[in-house]
């Protein structure tokens, strides 16, 4: 699975905030600030590509479904974060942490 870019994360936080819906749903669930409805849309459609939402054709509109669970997509992104960042070590991350306050 890809990983998502900035805006494309922003816009799983708002699909998975409003559970399934239209664009403009999400645009009502998504964090400020909220992109235009048409940057909203292209996100989403590449979010579709990348098999991280599915579509049902509903009239003129498409209502979305997220494919993945919040759950799992953090599960996953921590991983790689702590692979790229921490030498694979949950504690080198811990100690990073802890030496931060």
């Amino acid at each position: 699975m890809e990983k998502l870019t900035q805006q494309e994360e922003a816009a799983m936080l708002a699909i998975w905030k409003a559970g399934k819906g239209l664009v403009k749903d999400f645009l009502e669930a998504h964090a400020a600030p909220v992109p235009p409805y048409t940057t909203l849309a292209s996100t989403i459609k590449n979010l579709e590509k990348k098999g991280y939402v599915e579509s049902r054709k509903i009239g003129n509109v498409y209502e979305y479904t997220p494919v993945i669970v919040e759950e799992e997509y953090k599960k996953r992104f921590m991983h790689g974060f702590v692979k790229d960042y921490f030498e694979n070590s949950y504690k080198e991350l811990v100690t990073f942490f802890a030496k931060e306050k």
